[in-house]
């Protein structure tokens, strides 16, 4: 306990550190796996070459790939975007699936309701299809966030500053508060973020609440709703 209150500051700037490289990458693997998802669930053609191809970047370990990018990319090895490009890639990974197979669970019925009424396709997309897509890519996001922050902790083995750095600091300097302080912040992070994600769905998915509590609504009704 010493230890941890005399190091307050050193914590708060480690976990800043953390997020700084967490959130952007959640984000930018959301937006980039969107028309990869897309195009492997509107073109079935192409839906197991995209899958498995993305799916292979995940089989990368997490090390050399951080290692490796700043001779692609030209930053520098310890440069946070080299660790918020590589945990985007991962995330993309992830994402990318759950874009698809989400996109996929939209009942067909629905869709040729939204198009009775007068939907164009891209409208159908945006106001129909992803908004009732919405809770299974919000389930793989959840998965991508947790998976983020626990993979940002590996950039402290090339220097990059997080909550990792205490573990190894805590690990050379043999100070086991250290350590534990580390991986507690990492976890409750993680939760902090998935925390925030449900209630950022539950703000913007209204409709889910509904469901939820045993309103079963039919399709017209749940087009209107969503394109209200």
């Amino acid at each position: 306990m010493t230890w941890i209150w005399s190091n307050l500051d050193l914590i708060w700037d480690r976990t800043f550190d953390h997020l700084i490289l967490s959130v952007p990458s959640i984000i930018l693997s959301f937006v980039i796996a969107l028309p990869f998802g897309w195009l492997a669930y509107r073109y079935r053609s192409s839906r197991a070459v995209i899958l498995t191809t993305v799916g292979l970047l995940y089989a990368i370990p997490s090390l050399p790939l951080f290692i490796v990018l700043p001779f692609i990319v030209g930053t520098s090895i310890r440069s946070p975007l080299n660790l918020i490009i590589a945990l985007t890639l991962y995330g993309v990974a992830l994402m990318v699936r759950v874009v698809a197979d989400g996109l996929g669970s939209v009942d067909r019925d629905v869709r040729q309701s939204a198009t009775a009424v007068g939907f164009s396709g891209w409208s159908s997309f945006w106001r129909v299809e992803l908004p009732l897509a919405g809770p299974v890519l919000l389930a793989g996001l959840r998965v991508v966030a947790v998976s983020t922050v626990s993979l940002a902790t590996v950039g402290a083995v090339i220097g990059a500053q997080s909550l990792g750095s205490l573990f190894t600091d805590g690990f050379q300097r043999g100070i086991e508060a250290e350590i534990i302080v580390g991986i507690v912040a990492t976890v409750l992070l993680a939760l902090a973020l998935d925390a925030a994600l449900v209630l950022l769905g539950r703000l913007l998915m209204p409709w889910t609440r509904r469901s939820a509590i045993g309103v079963t609504a039919r399709p017209a009704p749940v087009i209107r709703e969503v394109a209200a």
